[in-house]
């Protein structure tokens, strides 16, 4: 028997390491079709049908009409007018579709795209509350402010009753409360930017409607286990950055209502352990010997997303194996899951796209997030009275703060970077990876600097950052490159993907200047101040010139929209309305300082 053993302890360290590779594999094979995520049963039948149809559509018409202002999403947001099956038999058969046929079919078999979502004035809208930006001193900034506050009418929507009626005929998921949707192509909810919504809408003290955004959420996480990427059916196979549990934090401060946390407080934790199961979490051994637990995006997908399948295919045809096309949109739905889709960041090869490898990145901004959760929801246990849930909530948080500076953190510097997985399938003893220096990703992008905002949400415990870090921090911030004459880039490369230079986001702007504001010095909080006076002044610039709110915005240039992407520049715009009235709440705008774009009593933003 003593002579067997070497022989047995290799064998149980080769299992070893199968079983971590075959936990990667597995996650590359996972392809659920899109309402899988669901019980499963006749309704997700009825909806993975719909999408097939659809994309069927999509196709078609990209073939009649050409590439030319194409966008595929308008396909997979039409609403059935009859039943699937009658729809697709009618479908005229490819590949010589004319222009004219396609609309006529289209005309008789579906309805407009965001139809299925009707008009909805939210009742605690007042033209101008009681309390609106007090520290607003200019009339016309204050005149702007309301007509921004304004817009939340325009983008209010309730979901038509059909789409509870008859599921089987949208998209469009059946959200029980009041929307507010960004605007444009994007007709529904969207996770990440519900959170700038939600921040907004308490500025403009719409407590209930904000309610109703944090609740529509919380039902997704009852019905699929997580918050989805968006509100239809073919986002069910991917999140986004999980702030609900901020949102909650948020709408609790404002109200004091306890019953809306003891609501939301279940679905807090679901969320967590989705973001805590074995497709998210990856473990990494310090060098002091440590094993840390981080997380990082994966999708549960790895076909082209119906809502961007002929652009996903297009990208695909330079592969040839099936698997690499499998990775490749495996790849192309975890960086969407990031919402910084798309972006060098995710890319070996800046220039080339098939080179996403977003789920092998530990993401700087993802786990601030779950850090932040897990403070919240400790936070929300104890004044549920949950102690024993509060402590160890408490405990995890502390335990991902060191994660993050041992992993994360480079004292060089003095930023925390991204984290580079090997790729090559070389997982480490028991499926714990080894960490190496030179798997940090040194590029720089805003997202290095998202650490700070925790800085503003630490509730009287120990600073996330403390002062002689952040000031470290917030020197290199201003050496980085990134900072403008219109506010904070995304990244240094122009590579024409819009989350890249250059353009800047409205909710990167925020995180860093309340990160900023909080850091403990007063440098840091006149740099917070300036970078926000020059975001509402592009934002206002741009509102004068094209009469509309802007997704992002080029801070080469004050009052430049931006651009980039895989679809045409977006107006509306949620979070880029609850960020200017956030700044304006935060800061004001006394009577005299000029709100168009000027230069005067700006700081130089890469001085000292």
């Amino acid at each position: 028997m003593a002579t067997g053993l070497p022989q047995l302890h290799h064998v149980l360290l080769l299992l070893l390491s199968l079983l971590c590779c075959c936990r990667r594999l597995r996650a590359i094979q996972m392809a659920p079709t899109a309402a899988s995520a669901a019980a499963g049963g006749p309704d997700d039948e009825a909806a993975s049908a719909l999408l097939e149809l659809l994309q069927r559509v999509q196709t078609e018409a990209l073939r009649a009409l050409g590439p030319d202002g194409f966008d595929p999403k308008l396909y997979v947001d039409l609403p059935l007018a009859t039943d699937e099956r009658t729809a697709a038999a009618a479908l005229p058969p490819p590949p010589s579709t004319s222009r004219a046929e396609l609309e006529s079919y289209l005309a008789r078999y579906f309805g407009e795209a965001g139809s299925d979502l009707v008009e909805a004035d939210p009742p605690d809208f007042q033209p101008e509350p009681r309390g609106f930006l007090p520290r607003v001193g200019s009339p016309e900034a204050r005149a702007w402010a309301l007509e921004v506050h304004a817009l939340w009418k325009d983008l209010a929507r309730r979901v038509a009753p059909d789409v509870a009626a008859r599921p089987e005929r949208h998209t469009l998921l059946p959200l029980p409360g009041r929307v507010v949707v960004p605007g444009s192509r994007f007709r529904e909810v969207y996770y990440w930017d519900s959170y700038w919504v939600v921040r907004g809408l308490l500025v403009s003290k719409m407590f209930e409607t904000a309610k109703d955004i944090a609740l529509n959420l919380v039902y997704m996480v009852e019905k699929y286990g997580f918050v989805l990427n968006g509100a239809r059916s073919y986002y069910t196979n991917r999140s986004q950055p999980p702030l609900l549990s901020s949102m909650v934090l948020d709408v609790y401060g404002a109200t004091g209502d306890v019953d809306f946390v003891r609501r939301a407080f279940p679905s807090l934790l679901k969320e967590h352990s989705f973001w805590m199961s074995e497709i998210h979490n990856v473990a990494i051994r310090d060098n002091n010997g440590q094993v840390r637990n981080l997380s990082r995006y994966q999708a549960r997908w790895n076909k082209p997303r119906p809502e961007s399948a002929t652009i996903d295919e297009e990208l695909a045809s330079k592969i040839n194996s099936i698997a690499d096309k499998e990775k490749l949109y495996r790849e192309i739905a975890s960086t969407a899951e990031s919402g910084w889709d798309f972006s060098s960041r995710w890319m070996r090869n800046s220039t080339d796209m098939t080179t996403l490898a977003t789920s092998y990145i530990i993401p700087v901004d993802l786990n601030t997030f779950i850090f932040k959760m897990e403070r919240d929801i400790a936070a929300f246990a104890k004044l549920l009275g949950e102690n024993a849930t509060s402590e160890k909530f408490l405990k995890a948080s502390k335990a991902r703060h060191i994660a993050i500076d041992s992993i994360l953190w480079n004292s060089e510097m003095e930023q925390w970077l991204d984290y580079w997985l090997p790729t090559d399938g070389d997982c480490q003893k028991e499926g714990v990876y080894q960490w190496k220096s030179d798997s940090q990703n040194r590029n720089i992008f805003a997202s290095n600097f998202i650490p700070l905002w925790l800085n503003a949400h630490h509730s009287g415990s120990v600073q996330f950052a403390d002062a002689a870090k952040s000031k470290r921090v917030m020197a290199s911030l201003r050496t980085s490159g990134l900072l403008h004459a219109a506010g904070i880039a995304t990244s240094l490369t122009n590579t024409s993907q819009q989350w890249d230079f250059p353009n800047g986001w409205a909710p990167v702007q925020h995180l860093i200047v309340e990160g900023l504001l909080h850091s403990g010095s007063e440098e840091a909080v006149k740099l917070a101040e300036d970078i926000s006076t020059r975001w509402v002044r592009t934002n206002y610039a741009a509102y004068k010139a094209t009469g509309a709110m802007h997704e992002k915005y080029d801070v080469e240039a004050c009052g430049k929209s931006g651009g980039g992407g895989e679809y045409k520049p977006q107006t509306g715009f949620g979070w880029s309305n609850g960020v200017v009235l956030s700044f304006l709440e935060e800061f004001g705008w006394p009577e005299h300082k000029e709100i168009g774009c000027s230069r005067r009593g700006e700081v130089d933003l890469a001085g000292a």
